[in-house]
């Protein structure tokens, strides 16, 4: 059976399927996948994502040097760069998320 083609994706949800696809290539890194949440700021041309997951978590998704984070960093801008869209990841403790929201309020 041949494939569907696959309408264009708009910007509207680029951000979000960033972050659906980070969070499948991390579930896989860590032992707190219930844990992990991303926040999207998309502004223009560029998505930024923070990616927090929990404190024991957060030396597997760095890597040894930030191997590991900089893998999915060029893993986002290959698919960013198609799109026309810069992606910055940053990974976080999931206490600075808390830290805050604590702070925003």
């Amino acid at each position: 059976m041949p494939e569907q083609p696959q309408a264009p994706p708009s910007e509207n949800d680029f951000g979000a399927r960033m972050a659906d696809l980070l969070t499948g290539l991390v579930r896989g890194l860590v032992d707190q996948p219930d844990a992990i949440s991303v926040e999207i700021d998309e502004e223009d041309e560029t998505t930024a994502l923070s990616l927090y997951v929990a404190s024991d978590d957060l030396g597997k998704v760095i890597g040894k040097q930030g191997r590991t984070a900089r893998a999915l960093r060029t893993i986002l801008n290959a698919i960013g760069s198609k799109s026309e869209q810069r992606i910055s990841l940053d990974v976080l403790e999931d206490d600075e998320q808390e830290t805050e929201d604590e702070i925003a309020s």
